[in-house]
């Protein structure tokens, strides 16, 4: 009789585990999804915005004969929405929005290409896209600009930004819901790093930049200070900058060391 008391205690012990295991891997499962959601949601419109910017590139073409040159970037632009498509769908972690905005990226410079080629235009400058939402695409110039309280920096905009930034007006800032409230890109929280980790990674500086903004927003990410982001900022804004654009993106003070690194754009 003790024995098989014992037995059922036993059996009844693992019952517990066996359920309390279950209910955190649930747990577990809808965290991921509720953070996943808005992540992928992310992707969509960006997907769906750069869907409507090939549109309104093929109303453009009608009609137009385009040289071998023109061809190869217009499929490669076609080919980047497709792949974006299919990595917007294939999204399992909020992480992997870096990879949908990086190929989003792509296929606007190479819609930008084809553009300049029909124009008979020199090939664009690869730039990154305009800070204040990349949705914008390619930006065009820099401008002086600071959030509430921040100090001002020169930001990549597109054309009606920079030309809204010159004259004082508000520039059109992309908005993400954090809770109740709508508010800039910058600060919805840590799920927005990787998101323009693939707008801006090929640009180093920019690329903590930031990150050193929306963890700083949060009082964290203190790593990105002083030293951290002006030894990644190299020479000429990193990587692909610096063969395509050269000094306009070069590092040091202006994006480097505690400009941008959770100080002066840390407090949001």
């Amino acid at each position: 009789m003790e024995g098989l008391l014992v037995l059922l205690l036993i059996m009844a012990a693992i019952a517990v585990v066996v359920v309390v295991s279950n209910r955190s891997k649930k747990a577990q499962r809808e965290r991921a999804a509720a953070e996943l959601e808005p992540v992928k949601r992310l992707a969509f419109e960006d997907v769906t915005a750069f869907g409507e910017e090939l549109q309104r590139l093929d109303s453009e073409l009608a009609g137009t004969e385009l040289d071998e040159g023109a061809r190869a970037d217009y499929q490669r632009a076609l080919d980047a929405y497709e792949a974006a498509k299919s990595a917007g769908d294939a999204m399992t972690g909020p992480d992997d929005i870096t990879h949908v905005t990086r190929i989003v990226d792509d296929g606007r410079y190479a819609v930008a290409c084809v553009r300049a080629r029909v124009a008979g235009e020199p090939l664009p400058t690869r730039r990154p896209p305009c800070f204040f939402d990349p949705r914008h695409g390619l930006s065009v110039t820099d401008v002086m600009w600071a959030p509430p309280g921040g100090t001002p920096r020169d930001v990549p905009a597109c054309a009606l930004d920079a030309e809204r930034v010159s004259v004082g007006a508000d520039p059109d800032v992309r908005q993400v819901m954090v809770g109740p409230r709508r508010e800039p890109y910058w600060q919805g929280g840590p799920a927005m790093a990787p998101y323009a980790a693939g707008y801006f990674a090929s640009y180093a500086v920019m690329n903590w930049m930031m990150m050193g903004m929306m963890f700083g927003a949060l009082g964290g990410f203190d790593g990105f200070g002083e030293g951290d982001v002006g030894a990644d900022a190299g020479g000429d804004y990193g990587g692909e900058a610096a063969g395509d654009g050269g000094g306009d993106w070069g590092g040091g003070g202006d994006w480097g060391g505690g400009d941008f690194g959770g100080g002066d754009f840390g407090g949001f």
